[in-house]
């Protein structure tokens, strides 16, 4: 077996396989270590895959309930098979992780399945419970991507105070749940077991959800969730979290700082995640890691040994799976000598609620913190023929623009396919793209890409066109 590679990519989530692909396209010789079995990381086997499938399934499910009967359509009595539902879920991210396989082999990349950490900056030693490799290379890469983080003062015990990575694989439908965050990973999780018929409980620290958006998306959200039943806490304070045999009770401090209680089945944490580093090895090293635990690089994503980069969410930045792609590529052509660019702000959010959530560029309170003159539109999906002819009349699109130019500064979605949508806001950021170059090419009619027209449209001034 070939113990000594151009490339070794350590982790095999998004973006350490998508370096690893692009190093073997680029002609190197290239490995990639996994420590579990299944390729694919915490993406596809405990983060982005199963937690689609799980809403997808339950969106569904939520609408055949709600919105059926208005279509014509009487399904008898509809009930739910959380067995099958996570049986599902299990399907999915197997195929994906097969598909991953299946391109390591395709592109003739050697897979080392173990615990890697490094013996110096030149060596890894790999070790599972049959075999010890150790393996050189010229230039190593860390897509060790995160694991769910938690609060000082709790503990995760992954019974009844557990982490998404728990949630996603219960298997049954809890009566009640309290989140802790109400960030993107703690609305999904809310949005999954509501649907499902789980009283939730959402308790955020900051006074709306999804802290890091424009806010007017959270607060738009916000009121969704309730209608659809979850309760929604927001400057509401976590003091403590105890665990039972059956129960878990969490106490915590209201926004005008009474102390309160809440009892349920299980208490999800949702709070973060944080750097995943332990038993790498990096200690053997010359890199250097932060007060946080992240791994310390330069522009070009180099640690402080020169052979070593690091890409994900073992650096700073946001903690998408999208973003550890493209910082995968972008070392693996650097060190070719090629000159790709990561335009950070250029990197969209997406939350897959229902209606879903996406954004890119700077939020309106970020505009303002700089002084910056700036048109608005927006337009709201209610007067969307495609989004009435759907039944998805709720939401709207929201473009920031410069006040002089016209040039796209951001965008932000709430509503179907937002997800999708914003795809045109990223081509249109990158472009240096003006609101009025974007009403002037053809959109489909009717589709709910128009109510991005017409966002674009009032924020050059020319009004809008009634859809």
């Amino acid at each position: 077996m070939k113990t000594t590679f151009d490339f070794i990519v350590i982790g095999s989530g998004p973006g350490g396989y998508s370096a690893a692909i692009r190093a073997a396209q680029l002609g190197y010789t290239t490995a990639i270590v996994e420590k579990y079995s299944a390729l694919g990381g915490t993406c596809t086997n405990v983060g982005c895959i199963p937690s689609k499938a799980l809403l997808d399934s339950t969106e569904h499910y939520h609408t055949a309930q709600t919105k059926f009967e208005d279509m014509g359509i009487h399904t008898g009595q509809l009930s739910l098979d959380t067995n099958q539902l996570f049986a599902r879920k299990d399907s999915v991210v197997a195929q994906n992780a097969k598909g991953i396989r299946y391109l390591m082999d395709k592109n003739k990349i050697e897979v080392f399945e173990g615990m890697g950490a490094f013996l110096n900056d030149t060596t890894l030693q790999v070790i599972n419970a049959e075999t010890t490799h150790q393996l050189t290379a010229r230039y190593f890469i860390i897509a060790t991507g995160s694991k769910p983080a938690s609060l000082p003062e709790i503990t995760i015990d992954k019974k009844r105070i557990i982490s998404s990575t728990e949630a996603l694989s219960l298997g049954q439908k809890p009566n009640k749940m309290t989140i802790i965050g109400g960030g993107v990973i703690g609305v999904e999780m809310a949005s999954i077991f509501s649907r499902m018929g789980t009283k939730v409980t959402i308790i955020e620290y900051a006074d709306e959800l999804l802290p890091s958006m424009d806010r007017e998306l959270g607060k738009t959200l916000k009121r969704s969730l309730k209608k659809q039943g979850v309760n929604v806490l927001v400057s509401h304070k976590v003091q403590t979290v105890k665990s039972y045999v059956n129960t878990v009770t969490v106490s915590y401090l209201d926004n005008k700082g009474k102390e309160q209680e809440q009892t349920a089945d299980y208490c999800l944490v949702a709070v973060g995640r944080k750097p995943y580093t332990e038993g790498l090895g990096l200690e053997n090293t010359t890199v250097q890691q932060d007060e946080k635990g992240r791994i310390l690089t330069n522009e070009k994503l180099q640690t402080h040994a020169s052979n070593i980069y690091a890409i994900g969410d073992v650096i700073q930045g946001a903690m998408l799976a999208h973003k550890a792609e493209e910082e995968g590529i972008f070392v693996v052509e650097t060190i070719h000598g090629q000159q790709p660019q990561i335009h950070y702000d250029r990197i969209p959010g997406v939350v897959y609620s229902w209606p879903e959530v996406a954004s890119v560029g700077k939020t309106e309170e970020e505009l303002k913190a700089e002084g910056k003159d700036y048109n608005i539109g927006k337009f709201p999906f209610s007067a969307s023929g495609r989004a009435r002819a759907a039944g998805e009349n709720e939401g709207f699109a929201k473009v920031l623009t410069d006040a002089k130019y016209g040039e796209i500064l951001g965008v932000h979605i709430f509503g179907p396919r937002a997800a999708d949508l914003i795809a045109q806001a990223v081509t249109a950021i990158k472009l240096e793209a003006t609101d009025q170059f974007l009403t002037a090419i053809s959109y489909a009619h009717p589709t709910y890409s128009e109510a991005l027209k017409e966002a674009y449209w009032e924020a050059s001034g020319k009004g809008s066109i009634n859809l």
